[in-house]
């Protein structure tokens, strides 16, 4: 199944993307893709309510705005540095242990929206990201059971300003946190229709050329180890989501660096989880 969320900003409402690429609203159903929908079994009950309603569901048009497939959830947790080849365009020694970080859920914007420089910005970059959507309360799971905890995967490019991140003093997350800083979707796919999210091809494009290229084959660290980690140091909730890293072909790793200016266009992708594509604008225009 294919969670959608559709309509003005700030005023979305649920829907599904079905196998024929059509979209329906589902606001019949009367829950909104939040942590107590995923708490409380969301998905599965959605597919039997479709059973019998989808015929009743009204279509929502192609040119529809889609907003994040999921309301805002109670946290972002980010892994760095999950791709060896990563590790070493960074400057950095591959981890012997995932390395975390937080991104602020006020960052989180729909997947066709724009993407704001933040004030002062000289070095804003790109990574795109597997996203994994967790689907129940989870705390000390271990790696054999940390699979049964996810509901589904998104797309994310967890965009990153270095100077803030790398430059300046304490820890990534004021790279990380801008405004607009964390476009996902178009969608989130359920668990069930993701044979293998160890074998997934992902890519990015700027301006039309293809800069990023791997598969998440390359992880340094895999989803059950990494959920199983995090899980160690907080509860993760429902809904929240882990992002896994980005692999090799960020600006930071181009020599010299190469960043975001205002007019960029960023396109990626990722199998089965569909295609973003992202508009780079100056600071205030969307403030």
């Amino acid at each position: 199944m294919k969670l959608i969320r559709f309509g003005k900003s700030g005023s979305e409402l649920p829907g599904i993307e079905l196998a024929n690429g059509n979209r329906i609203d589902v606001s019949a159903f009367g829950e909104d893709y939040n942590e107590n929908f995923f708490a409380a079994n969301g998905i599965q009950r959605l597919e039997k309510w479709l059973e019998e309603n989808e015929s009743s569901c009204p279509v929502v048009s192609q040119d529809t705005r889609l907003g994040p497939p999921i309301t805002r959830p109670s946290k972002i947790v980010c892994v760095g540095l999950n791709y060896a080849s990563h590790a070493a365009e960074s400057g950095m020694n591959v981890p012997t242990e995932p390395v975390l970080f937080f991104k602020a859920t006020s960052s989180i914007i729909g997947p066709t929206d724009d993407v704001m420089l933040p004030r002062g910005s000289e070095k804003s970059d790109w990574e795109v990201e597997l996203a994994v959507v967790i689907g129940k309360k989870t705390s000390y799971v271990s790696k054999a059971e940390a699979m049964d905890n996810v509901a589904g995967y998104m797309l994310h490019n967890d965009v990153s300003e270095r100077a803030f991140q790398l430059e300046r003093e304490g820890q990534w997350v004021k790279g990380k946190s801008c405004d607009t800083f964390a476009p996902i979707g178009p969608y989130l796919v359920s668990k069930s229709e993701i044979a293998d999210p160890h074998n997934l091809n992902l890519w990015l494009e700027l301006n039309g050329e293809k800069i990023q290229n791997s598969n998440t084959s390359d992880f340094i660290f895999d989803i059950p180890h990494v959920i199983s980690y995090i899980s160690q140091f907080m509860t993760l909730l429902p809904g929240d989501i882990i992002s896994t890293g980005t692999p090799f072909g960020v600006g930071l790793g181009f020599d010299p660096p190469k960043y975001l200016k205002a007019g960029d266009v960023m396109e990626l992708g990722i199998d089965g989880l569909g295609v973003s594509r992202q508009t780079v604008v100056p600071f205030g225009l969307n403030a």
